[in-house]
């Protein structure tokens, strides 16, 4: 009947095409039979007919349509065959003909998307797109309730990558929605129309984060009412005693915290910011009080709630919070610290192989999947927390340690199981970064837990082992030196363990050790004159920022570690280290080392001619006492004249 072109006579042309369509459509009532290969594979006449130029007469083939195209996309193969068989270009352009069916169309795009959104865009962007165009233009338009439908309808059709920022027509959409956003959020408002204006701006800032939102005091005026409705909304929801279960809720609450997570990011940016300084202070006072509501909220958490995906963006919003404000609400957060270290334990130790899968940016309003890794967005609070007394006392007491030394040796099999091809900066590889900061500081306020605490030593054993592994690769100098410095430190706390005496990881790491120290400066010629200088190595330039100040504290930990081990000295002369260095600070112009550095270098050398006489009589036949006093290393030089 489909492929029938001959009408009976005196009928009209689709009659036969019509009747089969029918037929098709009765078909497809059965969810099996819409999923059956007869009927995907009838996708691309589906398509022709929303093409085709209709017929005023041709309505109930239309309908016919779009019922057996709601059928299959309902099945579980339907949606990957309605993709690959052209079916979004031709909803598209259905729905931007405006003809018959227009508005079934709209709902199965959206239909679509919600399923499968980045196979569509990747196929159909300029379609899509077209799509969005007019419907932004229409919410621009829309004096009337249609304004507030179409924030519902939107949030389908922004892409989350490429983010439509991209390109012209993107950017002219994302105007067009700041500016009806403007007009929908400065009137005034009833419940239900605030909640999607809300949720649609959350989406916006997950595509393409404040750059939607233009510079000048109109754009700042709009991101501080934006923030500042959505404090007001998370302030008036969770404040209220009693579950929240109002329908629909916590979806508005979730999309207020990426408001407020863009609030916090722009109330610190440095570079071209949206906001003015007063602007800034008012909107860190109002958030502070919208974070007291998400406190006093998980303070009432039940034990058998925590497997909310809302409780997990509840707490990963406050960690964005403690990640940068930390001298607020400090009481009120250090009663939480239990709670939260009990949280990101359950989640971590139930969906340990879920950990390891790289979650979006930001939970996603459009629906969230299980959370797993509460613990990566603690993890920069509990940094700066670790460093003040009480709340380190009380984190210790939680038994965070024994749990992040969990969390690091997981990430580490996490980042090596990844093939050598590292893709820049992973949430792994930040994540294991800012573990060994909280580890730092433990290291250096509470050396007698390190040295009581059993886990530290299989923490120990994991980074002799891994440094030489992590510098064989370039992309991973910073981790390298955290993971230097944080062995180098715990070494000095734990010399007397099995693992450090001589045996062969120990030996590898402190050889890794010592080549990340060595390497970090060079020589070169300085422009202005004819002189060499002192400089930082060309392959550490650009970490530098991150990675200097850890290279001074692994050069104090060196020093330390050279009398507990006998063994060690004679590592640093198998490297070359000292021939090498003693030539470096001969060819530069002292004037070019600083004091610090001078310092540091003595440190070590010191350390290395008072435990051993072979590095001694290195140091003395390449003229040590002649740079030792031109730099003006007393105490090395002291050290080199005694017999």
């Amino acid at each position: 009947l489909l492929s029938s072109r001959q009408p009976p006579a005196g009928c009209p042309p689709d009659t036969f095409r019509a009747l089969g369509l029918t037929l098709l459509a009765c078909f497809c009532t059965d969810p099996e039979l819409a999923g059956h290969s007869q009927v995907l594979n009838k996708i691309p006449t589906f398509n022709d007919v929303l093409v085709s130029p209709s017929d005023p007469e041709s309505t109930s083939m239309i309908d016919d349509v779009y019922q057996c195209l709601s059928a299959v996309l309902a099945t579980a193969r339907g949606p990957r065959e309605l993709v690959t068989k052209g079916t979004v270009p031709a909803l598209c352009q259905a729905y931007l003909s405006g003809s018959y069916g227009s508005a079934r169309a709209l709902a199965l795009l959206q239909g679509l998307l919600a399923i499968a959104e980045t196979r569509c865009w990747q196929r159909d962007a300029p379609q899509l797109l077209a799509v969005l165009g007019k419907l932004s233009d229409d919410f621009l338009k829309a004096e009337d309730m249609t304004k507030f439908e179409l924030c519902e309808v939107l949030p389908h059709f922004i892409p989350l990558s490429p983010p439509p920022t991209q390109d012209s027509q993107g950017s002219e959409c994302l105007h067009r929605l700041y500016k009806g956003l403007a007009d929908i959020l400065g009137s005034k408002l009833s419940q239900s129309q605030r909640d999607p204006a809300l949720k649609l701006a959350a989406c916006l800032v997950q595509a393409c984060g404040s750059e939607w939102i233009p510079a000048g005091s109109a754009g700042s005026k709009f991101l501080a009412l934006l923030v500042n409705l959505a404090c007001v909304e998370v302030r008036l929801t969770l404040e209220e005693p009693g579950p929240l279960d109002v329908e629909g809720k916590k979806e508005v609450v979730t999309a207020c915290y990426v408001l407020i997570e863009m609030g916090i990011q722009e109330c610190l940016r440095e570079d071209k910011p949206l906001l003015e300084e007063k602007q800034k202070m008012q909107l860190m006072r109002i958030m502070e009080e919208a974070f007291g509501a998400v406190i006093f909220y998980l303070r009432q958490v039940k034990q058998e709630e925590l497997q909310d995906p809302f409780i997990f963006a509840s707490v990963r919003i406050l960690g964005a919070w403690m990640a940068e404000e930390t001298s607020s609400l400090k009481q009120e957060i250090c009663e939480l610290l239990p709670f939260l270290v009990h949280y990101a334990k359950k989640l971590f130790q139930e969906g340990s192989p879920a950990v390891s899968l790289p979650q979006p940016e930001l939970v996603s309003t459009k629906g969230s999947a299980l959370p797993q890794d509460a613990l990566r967005f603690l993890l920069p609070g509990f940094c700066h927390l670790t460093a003040e007394d009480r709340p380190r006392d009380i984190l210790i007491s939680a038994g965070a340690p024994a749990l992040l030394c969990e969390y690091f040796l997981h990430q580490w099999e996490v980042l090596t199981s990844v093939p050598k091809s590292l893709t820049p900066l992973t949430s792994t590889e930040m994540s294991l970064q800012t573990a060994c900061g909280i580890f730092l500081n433990l290291v250096v306020t509470a050396p007698d837990f390190i040295r009581q605490d059993k886990t530290f030593s299989s923490l120990m054993d994991m980074l002799l082992k891994s440094l030489p592994l992590l510098l064989s690769q370039k992309d991973l100098l910073v981790l390298a030196a955290n993971v230097a410095t944080l062995g180098l430190m715990m070494a000095r706390i734990l010399a007397g363990s099995a693992a450090l005496q001589g045996s062969q990881s120990a030996q590898e790491f402190f050889r890794a050790a010592i080549l990340f120290l060595s390497q970090a400066h060079t020589a070169q010629a300085d422009p202005g004159s004819e002189a060499m200088v002192l400089a930082v190595s060309p392959a550490y330039m650009g970490a530098w920022p991150e990675v200097g100040e850890l290279w001074f504290l692994g050069m104090q930990a060196l020093a330390a570690c050279l009398p507990l081990f006998p063994w060690l000295p004679q590592a640093v002369l198998q490297t070359h280290w000292l021939e090498n260095l003693s030539e470096l600070l001969t060819r530069v112009a002292p004037a070019s080392v600083d004091f610090e550095l001078v310092a540091a270098f003595q440190g070590v050398l010191v350390e290395l001619a008072r435990a051993s006489r072979p590095c001694r009589d290195v140091i003395l036949s390449h003229h040590g006492t002649e740079w030792a006093n031109l730099y003006g290393m007393a105490a090395l030089e002291q050290c080199l004249s005694e017999q």
